[in-house]
């Protein structure tokens, strides 16, 4: 294996980030540090799980196999996510660009998309079709398919966390109690696919080492929580933060028409 795809990888993101900050006019607010860093993170995230340290040894470990799909589907995503690229590129982009981009996310497939339940579907239905299925044997045996599956991970990954908790601009986007009660029971079918494995790890019916396995199934089940612990946290304060009444502008008009203060 090569350095291409995590270098590329890293370059792509890193790249396309970096370049609407360079293009962001000067009049607007300066852009939060913290989100350029989430963005750096999430990005390096995905080339580390990409690396040939890893990505050899996914081979012939599960342990190795488990921590790449953490890192892609559920720990890359939230700091892509959390740096808010969309509003970001709103900002930065010309006037078209920034007009077909807000067309794109009211259209219908994207609200499809988009909506909490389908992207859950995606993400974890996806997971429970790989693992509880001949599919995870097939991909170890083909490089093409495995490179499938990891774009999905990554894909998947990242719309279901912008669809629970994403900061950008989403219409239709539905209410807390929806978003929040997906995040749960999607959590709980990742804790149940994880037990699963380790069942089978335990019983003898997997194609790796029984120890390898069972660790791999342990590492799924802990890193999985850390990872939705986190996007519950990420929900919950962008929530918080949406929420809170804002204080008038000194310039602001006030209800009877005249400035506030006046």
């Amino acid at each position: 294996m090569t350095w291409l795809p995590s270098a590329l990888a890293a370059v792509v993101l890193l790249g396309g980030y970096l370049g609407l900050l360079a293009r962001r006019p000067a009049g607007l607010p300066p852009w939060p540090a913290w989100r350029t860093g989430l963005w750096a993170a999430g990005a390096l995230t995905v080339a580390a799980a990409l690396a040939p340290p890893l990505a050899e040894a996914t081979t012939t470990d599960h342990r190795a196999h488990m921590a790449q799909h953490l890192l892609l589907g559920m720990y890359a995503p939230l700091g892509l996510v959390a740096a808010a690229p969309v509003r970001l590129a709103l900002g930065s982009l010309p006037t078209s660009g920034a007009r077909r981009l807000s067309a794109l996310l009211r259209s219908g497939p994207l609200r499809v998309l988009a909506h909490p339940v389908v992207a859950a579907v995606l993400n974890v239905g996806a997971m429970v079709l790989l693992y509880l299925t001949p599919l995870h044997e097939r991909a170890a045996e083909s490089p093409a398919l495995t490179a499938v599956v990891l774009l999905h991970f990554l894909l998947a990954g990242w719309l279901y966390t912008w669809a629970v908790a994403g900061p950008d601009p989403a219409p239709h986007r539905p209410g807390l109690p929806l978003r929040l009660g997906v995040l749960v029971v999607a959590a709980g079918t990742h804790a149940y696919v994880a037990k699963a494995l380790y069942a089978r790890a335990v019983d003898g019916h997997h194609h790796g080492g029984t120890a390898h396995a069972e660790a791999g199934a342990q590492l799924m089940y802990y890193g999985g929580d850390g990872a939705e612990v986190l996007l519950a946290v990420m929900l919950l304060v962008g929530w918080y933060h949406r929420s809170r009444p804002r204080p008038l502008s000194p310039r602001a008009p006030a209800r009877g028409g005249a400035p506030a203060g006046a």
